[in-house]
């Protein structure tokens, strides 16, 4: 996290406890999350394979939980970083514990997708690296361990084969992560292309992707039979 984005992080936090501020998830007034929206965040993990990686997600994308997530990535609501870096926690200790186990394991290392040039500018920050922040994780992430090779096109609005082909070739993985047993990191997981895009970088590299953990998952009505609950 760089000095500037340090600074403008703090300026608005220090906004929300003097400033009259609103439930991002309800809008009742003078809560940055009133007691049932932060329940309704809270983590409850769900598994499910996207092209070939196992994601543990911790939230469904609808509800009180899609409002708190535009909020804070569209509407400058960092106050709500810190509950949804406990989402966030919740499925990457999911999904340390689902990964298959070879030899003695250490943590997984989060490598973290990143963002376009067009989202830094509009956000000034990187919404998935500052909840990681607050989720208090062992393992830091290795910074730009995965970096566009090109810029893509905002994935919100296409369908599942234009998100394919927006993603496709668009990432290089650092060599740092040769040899390393990755857990890709992302706010939200829609059709499964930015995550197997990571992937297939990060093996390019030499790197193990174990599986990739998200805040929420977009629900996918057709393949709810297939996913399991996890309490």
């Amino acid at each position: 996290m760089t000095a500037h984005t340090l600074i403008r992080e703090s300026l608005l936090d220090a906004a929300a406890v003097v400033l009259p501020v609103r439930c991002a998830g309800c809008g009742r007034p003078d809560r940055s999350l009133c007691d049932a929206c932060l329940e309704a965040v809270r983590p409850a993990a769900r598994v499910h394979d996207a092209r070939g990686v196992p994601v543990c997600s911790a939230l469904p994308y609808e509800g009180v939980a899609r409002r708190v997530l535009l909020a804070y990535k569209d509407g400058g609501r960092v106050d709500v970083a810190r509950a949804l870096g406990r989402a966030l926690r919740g499925a990457i200790a999911e999904a340390q514990r689902q990964a298959p186990a070879v030899g003695e394991r250490s943590a997984l290392l989060p490598v973290l997708i990143p963002s376009t040039r067009a989202a830094w500018r509009r956000r000034g920050y990187h919404p998935t690296r500052s909840v990681l922040a607050r989720a208090h994780i062992l393992v830091p992430p290795l910074w730009r361990a995965l970096r566009l090779s090109r810029q893509t096109a905002d994935q919100a609005g296409l369908s599942a084969d234009e998100r394919s082909g927006n993603r496709d070739g668009s990432m290089v993985a650092s060599r740092r992560l040769a040899g390393r047993e990755c857990l890709i990191v992302d706010d939200i997981v829609t059709s499964g292309a930015t995550v197997a895009e990571a992937a297939r970088a990060i093996r390019v590299a030499g790197g193990r992707v174990v599986g990739a953990a998200a805040i929420a998952r977009t629900p996918r009505r057709s393949s709810a039979g297939a996913e399991a609950t996890l309490r």
